[in-house]
């Protein structure tokens, strides 16, 4: 089995988001990246495919040079190959399109991606990569078993979960429950010795026009001071509520 796991190249949650000075593009200067915690869900379930099936993992990233150690450290988790697609992601649509080429020319059984990044939040990808391959897709999964030439999965829906089968070749949008967070891998220093040596391809990207550009980005409101109302004063508190909160 050839599984394809998608690499999103993304600031941590605990750094402090900027943008240049004319709010054209973030700002990252002194950012922490990390691997999209989504991805690093299908990262793992791959990693297990490849334990108990013998699955062949490879992971692909549209970006830059500066994406190559989240790359690498994908090596070290347990990744076979990497592929690197030299290209800004510019928008979904673009990424989708270097995405489905590199899937299409590698014939993989299986397409693992997060469901969303937790830069862009646009959850766009994966759905445009089946669309453009024309494969099933299945979004927030939460539950994979792979047997043959059949998956069977679990999706949340709303309301509660829902439980499909689809043949491979197949993509997934996974999610937190695909596996747990107490079971990330967390590379060691056999892995990361290894991943030195493992292969990262780098490819020029497709001549794709994106279909979307940035205007400006700009950061929510600050949030106004707290107003402390005595406990007994209700009639101020639903002013308030009413004519500033604008909530009832």
């Amino acid at each position: 089995m050839k599984v394809l796991v998608c690499i999103s190249h993304v600031p941590d949650t605990t750094s402090k988001i900027n943008f240049t000075a004319d709010n054209s593009a973030f700002d990252k200067n002194g950012v922490q990246f990390v691997i999209n915690p989504y991805d690093e869900f299908g990262l793992t379930r791959a990693v297990w495919l490849k334990e108990k099936q013998g699955a062949q993992i490879t992971v692909l990233n549209v970006g830059r040079a500066e994406t190559e150690p989240t790359l690498r450290k994908a090596l070290a988790i347990g990744a076979d190959a990497a592929i690197r697609v030299d290209a800004d992601p510019s928008d979904s649509f673009y990424v989708a399109q270097q995405i489905a080429a590199v899937a299409k020319e590698g014939a993989y059984d299986l397409i693992l991606a997060g469901r969303e990044s937790i830069d862009y939040n646009g959850g766009q990808v994966p759905g445009m990569v089946a669309s453009i391959l024309n494969l099933p897709f299945v979004n927030a999964c939460v539950g994979m078993e792979v047997s043959d030439n059949e998956a069977s999965l679990i999706r949340e829906i709303d309301g509660g979960k829902e439980k499909v089968k689809a043949n491979l070749p197949l993509v997934v949008g996974g999610q937190k429950g695909l596996v747990e967070e107490k079971d990330l891998r967390i590379p060691n220093m056999r892995g990361i010795m290894q991943a030195r040596s493992k292969a990262l391809d780098v490819r020029a990207p497709q001549e794709i026009a994106a279909k979307t550009s940035t205007g400006a980005f700009t950061k929510p409101a600050p949030k106004s001071a707290v107003k402390m109302i005595d406990a007994d004063n209700v009639a101020e508190l639903v002013r308030l509520l009413h004519e500033e909160a604008k909530v009832i």
